[in-house]
Protein backbone atom coordinates (compact mmCIF):
# COMPACT_ATOMS: atom_id res chain seq x y z
CA UNK A 1 0.00 0.00 0.00
CA UNK A 2 1.30 3.60 -0.75
CA UNK A 3 0.28 6.99 0.54
CA UNK A 4 -0.27 9.74 -2.20
CA UNK A 5 1.80 13.02 -2.18
CA UNK A 6 -1.26 14.66 -1.72
CA UNK A 7 -2.53 12.62 1.07
CA UNK A 8 0.72 12.94 2.92
CA UNK A 9 1.23 16.78 2.76
CA UNK A 10 -2.68 16.73 3.39
CA UNK A 11 -1.86 15.11 6.94
CA UNK A 12 1.40 17.25 7.39
CA UNK A 13 -0.48 20.37 7.12
CA UNK A 14 -2.33 19.51 10.07
CA UNK A 15 0.88 19.62 11.84
CA UNK A 16 2.25 22.44 13.58
CA UNK A 17 6.18 22.97 12.88
CA UNK A 18 8.52 25.94 14.30
CA UNK A 19 10.07 27.82 11.47
CA UNK A 20 13.53 28.52 11.43
CA UNK A 21 16.10 30.09 8.67
CA UNK A 22 19.51 28.09 7.97
CA UNK A 23 22.52 29.90 6.57
CA UNK A 24 25.92 28.29 5.61
CA UNK A 25 28.62 29.62 3.33
CA UNK A 26 30.70 28.04 0.84
CA UNK A 27 33.52 29.41 -0.88
CA UNK A 28 32.47 32.89 0.66
CA UNK A 29 28.96 33.27 -0.93
CA UNK A 30 26.28 33.15 1.93
CA UNK A 31 23.23 30.32 1.11
CA UNK A 32 19.94 30.27 3.26
CA UNK A 33 17.20 28.61 3.23
CA UNK A 34 13.46 28.47 5.11
CA UNK A 35 13.12 25.25 7.17
CA UNK A 36 10.43 23.15 9.39
CA UNK A 37 12.60 20.00 9.68
CA UNK A 38 14.71 21.12 12.43
CA UNK A 39 14.87 19.06 15.39
CA UNK A 40 17.09 18.38 18.39
CA UNK A 41 18.83 14.86 18.12
CA UNK A 42 20.81 15.00 21.40
CA UNK A 43 21.49 16.46 24.79
CA UNK A 44 25.29 14.76 24.88
CA UNK A 45 27.20 15.61 22.60
CA UNK A 46 24.18 18.80 21.20
CA UNK A 47 23.24 17.61 17.87
CA UNK A 48 20.41 18.93 15.89
CA UNK A 49 19.02 18.00 12.52
CA UNK A 50 17.00 19.25 9.50
CA UNK A 51 16.51 18.40 5.98
CA UNK A 52 16.87 19.93 2.43
CA UNK A 53 15.80 18.70 -0.87
CA UNK A 54 18.33 17.23 -3.00
CA UNK A 55 17.32 19.97 -5.50
CA UNK A 56 16.88 22.76 -3.37
CA UNK A 57 18.88 25.90 -4.90
CA UNK A 58 20.53 26.35 -1.56
CA UNK A 59 21.76 22.55 -1.74
CA UNK A 60 24.87 23.15 -3.01
CA UNK A 61 26.18 25.31 -0.82
CA UNK A 62 24.88 23.28 2.13
CA UNK A 63 26.82 19.79 0.82
CA UNK A 64 30.16 21.73 0.86
CA UNK A 65 30.06 24.30 3.88
CA UNK A 66 31.20 22.45 7.39
CA UNK A 67 29.00 24.72 9.35
CA UNK A 68 25.71 25.77 9.67
CA UNK A 69 23.77 28.83 11.75
CA UNK A 70 20.17 27.75 12.91
CA UNK A 71 18.60 31.25 12.74
CA UNK A 72 15.07 30.98 15.17
CA UNK A 73 12.53 33.65 13.89
CA UNK A 74 9.82 34.71 15.99
CA UNK A 75 6.00 35.79 15.39
CA UNK A 76 6.42 38.92 13.46
CA UNK A 77 9.09 37.19 10.76
CA UNK A 78 7.24 35.72 8.40
CA UNK A 79 8.13 37.87 5.85
CA UNK A 80 11.90 36.46 6.58
CA UNK A 81 10.59 33.39 6.16
CA UNK A 82 9.00 34.07 2.81
CA UNK A 83 11.98 35.51 1.64
CA UNK A 84 14.20 32.67 2.22
CA UNK A 85 11.84 30.13 0.83
CA UNK A 86 11.41 32.11 -2.46
CA UNK A 87 13.46 30.74 -5.48
CA UNK A 88 15.37 32.93 -7.80
CA UNK A 89 16.52 35.44 -5.83
CA UNK A 90 19.59 36.87 -3.65
CA UNK A 91 18.03 36.54 -0.09
CA UNK A 92 20.39 38.55 1.23
CA UNK A 93 19.90 41.16 -0.96
CA UNK A 94 18.30 44.23 1.11
CA UNK A 95 15.99 44.54 3.11
CA UNK A 96 17.92 41.30 4.80
CA UNK A 97 19.88 42.60 7.82
CA UNK A 98 22.76 39.84 7.99
CA UNK A 99 26.49 40.03 8.98
CA UNK A 100 28.86 37.32 9.58
CA UNK A 101 29.70 35.33 12.72
CA UNK A 102 33.83 35.29 13.56
CA UNK A 103 33.97 31.99 12.28
CA UNK A 104 32.58 33.18 9.21
CA UNK A 105 28.94 32.01 8.69
CA UNK A 106 25.91 34.46 7.91
CA UNK A 107 24.19 35.25 10.71
CA UNK A 108 20.88 36.95 10.56
CA UNK A 109 20.58 40.39 12.81
CA UNK A 110 17.24 40.09 13.88
CA UNK A 111 16.81 36.09 14.77
CA UNK A 112 16.21 36.25 18.13
CA UNK A 113 18.59 33.73 18.92
CA UNK A 114 20.66 31.10 16.62
CA UNK A 115 22.81 28.39 17.16
CA UNK A 116 26.49 27.56 15.08
CA UNK A 117 26.84 23.82 14.01
CA UNK A 118 29.50 21.64 12.86
CA UNK A 119 28.23 19.62 10.52
CA UNK A 120 28.76 15.48 11.09
CA UNK A 121 26.55 13.78 8.64
CA UNK A 122 25.00 14.23 5.40
CA UNK A 123 22.17 11.30 5.11
CA UNK A 124 20.81 11.13 1.82
CA UNK A 125 16.64 9.67 2.16
CA UNK A 126 14.31 9.97 -0.62
CA UNK A 127 14.14 12.85 -2.67
CA UNK A 128 16.21 15.24 0.76
CA UNK A 129 19.42 14.85 2.37
CA UNK A 130 19.43 14.77 6.10
CA UNK A 131 21.94 17.39 7.81
CA UNK A 132 23.63 16.49 11.17
CA UNK A 133 25.38 18.87 13.25
CA UNK A 134 26.66 19.38 16.32
CA UNK A 135 26.34 22.73 18.12
CA UNK A 136 29.34 24.61 18.86
CA UNK A 137 27.89 27.94 19.85
CA UNK A 138 24.74 29.53 20.86
CA UNK A 139 23.10 32.76 21.43
CA UNK A 140 20.22 34.85 22.83
CA UNK A 141 19.55 38.40 21.68
CA UNK A 142 15.72 38.60 22.80
CA UNK A 143 13.32 37.98 25.60
CA UNK A 144 12.32 34.85 26.07
CA UNK A 145 9.19 35.29 25.84
CA UNK A 146 9.29 35.99 22.10
CA UNK A 147 6.67 33.80 20.54
CA UNK A 148 7.89 31.92 17.87
CA UNK A 149 7.08 31.79 14.24
CA UNK A 150 5.05 28.12 13.60
CA UNK A 151 3.93 26.70 10.37
CA UNK A 152 0.28 25.36 9.99
CA UNK A 153 -1.89 24.57 7.27
CA UNK A 154 -0.18 26.25 4.52
CA UNK A 155 0.38 29.67 6.79
CA UNK A 156 2.62 31.22 9.23
CA UNK A 157 1.67 31.86 12.51
CA UNK A 158 2.26 31.29 15.96
CA UNK A 159 1.39 29.80 19.67
CA UNK A 160 -0.49 31.06 22.35
CA UNK A 161 0.18 30.01 25.63
CA UNK A 162 -2.61 27.57 26.86
CA UNK A 163 -5.05 27.95 29.78
CA UNK A 164 -4.29 25.37 32.37
CA UNK A 165 -7.51 24.68 34.39
CA UNK A 166 -6.96 22.88 38.23
CA UNK A 167 -10.41 20.50 39.32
Amino acid sequence: MSVSADTFRSVFRRYATGVVVITASAGGRPAGLTATSLASVSLDPPLLSFAVSATASAWPSFAAAGSVVVNFLDAGQHHIATRFATSGIDRFAAPTAWSRLASGEPVLDDAPSHLRARVTHRLPVGDHVIVVARVVDAAVTAASATAPLVYHAGAYGTVAPAVVSRL
